[in-house]
């Protein structure tokens, strides 16, 4: 499949969304209602998108633009020293296709600057294998997720 990736921009908000819901989704063993990334835990990571130290990629379909996945950062609040968090998505139906690395690849290039991020995954999210191979490395485990953080 052919695909381009480009820059988000505050308008690819109600992207964001969608591909926030994609990401509770996968390896999830009940339905995720699309309501559940309105709540705040996961709303952090969408809400006003735009706002400075946001930056994150996306990947359409080159033929129809149809948005495949995104991959981006967030500084948690305002503190300058906060660590980025990584939110990363791509529809089921085009996984394992090396459109996540390419998104990741894009953003580790493009924010040089950030000593270290984390994402927090599920145990068994199958993401985790992708993750380590940039670098990423477990450092917290809870019932429910594994902290991921990648150092520079």
């Amino acid at each position: 499949m052919d695909y381009v990736i480009r820059p988000l921009t505050a308008e690819d908000e109600p992207l964001l969304w969608e591909m926030l819901h994609q990401g509770m989704s996968a390896g999830a063993t009940e339905p995720v209602s699309p309501d559940m990334v309105r709540q705040s835990e996961f709303a952090r990571y969408v809400t006003d998108w735009g706002r400075p130290g946001d930056s994150g990629f996306v990947a359409h379909d080159q033929a129809g633009g149809k948005p495949l996945g995104a991959a981006w950062f967030r500084v948690p609040g305002t503190e300058s020293e906060a660590v980025p968090e990584l939110a990363f998505a791509v529809r089921q139906e085009h996984r394992r296709h090396g459109i996540g690395a390419a998104l990741l690849t894009y953003l580790v290039k493009a924010d040089p600057q950030y000593s270290s991020v984390s994402i927090p995954v599920a145990p068994d999210n199958p993401a985790v294998r992708l993750y380590e191979r940039f670098g990423f490395r477990v450092v917290e485990h809870s019932p429910k997720s594994v902290l991921m953080r990648r150092d520079v």
